[in-house]
């Protein structure tokens, strides 16, 4: 699939997003917590200038805000990126979010404490080259010394093993149930996966069947470790879901 893809698929998804998780708020505010000890574990308390460059509709960005930091969202969805400002607006929250290829972001250099890149984003890049410009803009963006935090699958284990699925979520929400579950289909390289993302939605007496596609590259820790090294990051440090509280590995590293 081209990488345009992506921007089709999440402009698609974001008016459902909320149903990935059992009940949203509690993951926004979950996420948060975890997110910003990771942050006062490196930075101190704050409150720090945050840009989230995959804010998607703020999942993570409204929680940081609401924990009193600064915080700007970026998106390769330009519907994403208007929920969530929309989203933010309704929790008494100024969250301004731009539509943004994260390897071309729309912010000056050095104008972050914390670029924060979570929940699996960056795997939507398919080629070494697309990951090398992102993790370099990322760079530009931060400080010296500022914070990357980026979030990804453990695609150690899943390279390992090449699920042909992800497990199916329920959501509660005030239509009723949602469920929303993934299959994958490999490519020979072993490498990358399409996925179809089904979600059925409550619709009177049935259910209404919503199919995205989109394709994920299942970079390793230490393909990402490497690359952030070459984008000038240094103390690369990840971080366990049994130690961070994080539900995904994350890596925190700081910009020379």
């Amino acid at each position: 699939m081209a990488q345009s893809s992506a921007r089709d698929f999440y402009d698609s998804l974001a008016a459902d997003y909320h149903r990935i998780f059992p009940d949203w708020e509690a993951s926004m505010a979950r996420q948060a917590a975890a997110l910003d000890g990771l942050i006062r574990r490196e930075l101190g308390s704050g409150p720090h200038r945050v840009l989230d460059c995959a804010c998607g509709i703020g999942t993570q960005a409204i929680g940081l805000a609401r924990a009193g930091h600064r915080v700007a969202g970026s998106d390769l969805s330009p519907v994403a990126a208007a929920r969530a400002t929309a989203e933010a607006a309704a929790r008494g929250i100024g969250l301004p979010a731009a539509a943004a290829d994260m390897r071309q972001l729309p912010f000056a250099s050095g104008e972050f404490d914390i670029v924060v890149c979570a929940d699996n984003s960056l795997a939507h890049l398919l080629t070494a080259q697309d990951v090398a410009a992102a993790l370099g803009d990322m760079r530009r963006v931060l400080r010296r010394d500022g914070l990357l935090l980026l979030t990804l699958r453990d695609y150690d284990e899943i390279r390992r093993t090449r699920p042909a699925a992800a497990p199916p979520q329920v959501s509660h929400g005030a239509d009723g149930r949602s469920i929303t579950f993934q299959l994958w289909h490999w490519h020979d390289d072993g490498e990358r996966y399409d996925q179809e993302y089904f979600q059925l939605v409550p619709d009177g007496a049935g259910w209404d069947v919503r199919v995205r596609r989109t394709t994920s590259w299942a970079l390793t820790r230490s393909e990402v470790t490497e690359a952030a090294a070459a984008a000038g990051f240094t103390d690369l440090t990840w971080h366990t879901p049994d130690t961070s509280g994080y539900y995904q590995p994350a890596l925190a590293a700081r910009a020379r």
